[in-house]
């Protein structure tokens, strides 16, 4: 497989060790340690969840940052992406667990307000298309929280707000959709998400994802009932419509705030798609013989919409090379085979103690990349 001279790095962060820009340049250093003249173009990828924002900023999008409110309320310094008129919003920025103190959840009363002030930040910036990745939530409020930043009013009996969080719900009593940003009747507001939960229910977002956010089994049921009232008191309060989006594919993504952004108009592509397009990845991969693609852990998991799974889909149907590296590998040759990935590269073959994976995975990373480079390039 000698001769093999222009590559491409396209993966995703491996989290809690590299981001995707520095998977990018550890490959890249452990190729060109091997082959000196190989032509290597990186362009991290994301599948709409954490690191969405840091990917479009590598390809090029300017950086926004705004001071919004977190989950729990309290500020915090959140970015979004903006070229072009189009703006790349992630909610993990404002709503994300990172956002949490370390140990703290708070799966009833975490909100996603922050993540409304970022779509307010994207219309004030003038876009005219907002990518809205959504993953990595530490909320469970159904968009509420988001539809509040952009001019909705939620009330209970007393004709109060409803209190932050999912958990609030179960109170609401009238639901005033009317006063929302006019601007985003104007806007090609795009749902990018690497799930197709529906909003309630055994597969919904509280039953799937509740317990990731700290939500005990009694809370799971709370805030199922809370999400299946809420999208009731919706459905009086704008039609049939909230009600059929509840069942839509993506209306549990990130808690719930998927169905928010179906209210809003949002249409729902797989995340990994939507990024693909937005930053570049057809020109860049015509330009390569190689792909080179990855996430922190390849398993089951990845084959649903994944970073890699659709990087290499797309790699796979222009008829490139496509190889993988992971932290660690849970995927049989013959399954990676299928979804369009020759072969993969575990830190693991390297290095078996998987805590020195997480802790070293920079260096380990470039070992790796220097066994591709003597099997791919030499």
């Amino acid at each position: 497989m000698g001769g093999i001279r222009r590559v491409l790095v396209a993966a995703d962060k491996f989290k809690g060790s590299l981001t995707a820009v520095e998977v990018a340049e550890r490959v890249t250093a452990g190729l060109r340690r091997v082959a000196p003249d190989v032509r290597v173009e990186s362009l991290p990828v994301a599948d709409g969840g954490d690191g969405t924002v840091a990917a479009a900023v590598a390809a090029g999008f300017e950086r926004r940052e705004i001071r919004v409110a977190g989950p729990l309320g309290a500020e915090v310094t959140a970015a979004f992406a903006l070229r072009d008129g189009t703006a790349v919003v992630e909610m993990a920025e404002a709503s994300g667990l990172q956002r949490l103190p370390a140990g703290v959840f708070a799966p009833l009363t975490a909100s996603t307000y922050g993540s409304g002030e970022l779509l307010v930040a994207a219309l004030d910036a003038g876009a005219r298309t907002i990518v809205f990745g959504v993953g990595g939530s530490a909320t469970t409020d159904g968009g509420a929280g988001m539809l509040s930043a952009l001019g909705a009013r939620f009330l209970d009996g007393e004709g109060e707000p409803v209190p932050p969080g999912g958990g609030g719900l179960a109170g609401l009593a009238s639901a005033d959709l009317s006063g929302l940003d006019p601007r985003l009747a104007a806007v090609d507001l795009v749902l990018a998400s690497d799930v197709d939960n529906p909003l309630t229910g055994p597969t919904g977002a509280a039953a799937v994802y509740g317990p990731q956010k700290g939500a005990a089994p009694d809370d799971v049921e709370t805030l199922d009932a809370a999400l299946g009232h809420f999208a009731k008191v919706l459905e009086g309060a704008v039609g049939e419509r909230a009600g059929t989006y509840a069942g839509s594919p993506g209306a549990g993504a990130a808690g719930g705030i998927g169905y928010g952004a179906l209210l809003l108009g949002a249409s729902f592509r797989p995340g990994i798609e939507v990024m693909l397009d937005v930053l570049g990845f057809a020109p860049a991969l015509e330009r390569a013989e190689l792909v080179i693609t990855g996430e922190g852990s390849l398993d089951p998991q990845t084959l649903h919409g994944k970073a890699p799974a659709g990087v290499a889909a797309a790699a796979r149907a222009a008829g490139k090379e496509v190889v993988a590296v992971c932290g660690r590998l849970a995927l049989a040759p013959e399954v990676l085979g299928r979804a369009g990935i020759r072969r993969a590269y575990p830190l693991t073959e390297v290095e078996p103690d998987v805590a020195t994976c997480i802790s070293d995975a920079g260096p380990i990373l470039e070992r790796v990349a220097e066994r591709i480079a003597g099997d791919f390039l030499t």
